[in-house]
């Protein structure tokens, strides 16, 4: 017997050639899961190593009945594709692409290193100002408060949105 679809929030981040990386996971994403919704996208300083160019994030949408580790699966797939390096001496470095399941329906999952939902949500504006924008009435599984309410209480100073970087299925004006 399958299981229902749920939501799936994927996080995006690019701060090498994002104008590029972005749209191109968006079309990548769409191709694995479907239809997409995205929010807009939206640039900030980088954390953690701060010499580097700003990064710029946005957030997806999808229906998936995949487990969060085949999700995992999949978007390691993508950011393959898309020429993703990773540095084991720096997790925060600079990157083409990098993708995150931060939230599946009600799942509260903990098996390194996928944690459901993401921790860091409530506390890093580039991640929950776009989760907002696509699931505004989404409930958080352990929170117990609305994406849009969680957001609210987020300092966005250091966010800027990039109209200028257009994602297929953006819900944002």
């Amino acid at each position: 017997m399958a299981t229902e679809p749920r939501p799936a929030f994927i996080a995006l981040g690019s701060n090498i050639a994002p104008e590029e990386n972005l749209p191109r996971a968006v079309e990548l994403l769409s191709e694995q899961f479907g239809p997409l919704a995205c929010s807009s996208v939206w640039q900030s300083a980088p954390v953690g190593d701060t010499n580097q160019p700003d990064f710029c994030n946005a957030a997806v949408l999808v229906e998936t009945t995949l487990s969060p580790l085949e999700i995992r699966t999949q978007l390691r797939s993508v950011e393959d594709q898309l020429g993703r390096v990773r540095d084991p001496n720096n997790v925060n470095a600079a990157r083409t692409i990098d993708l995150d399941l931060v939230l599946l329906g009600d799942v509260i999952f903990d098996e390194p290193p996928v944690l459901l939902p993401d921790p860091d949500i409530p506390h890093r504006p580039f991640l929950i100002i776009p989760l907002a924008e696509i699931g505004a009435d989404f409930m958080h599984p352990v929170l117990q408060g609305t994406l849009a309410e969680i957001a609210a209480k987020c300092d966005a100073n250091g966010l800027t949105r990039r109209g200028d970087i257009a994602l297929a299925g953006s819900v944002a004006p």
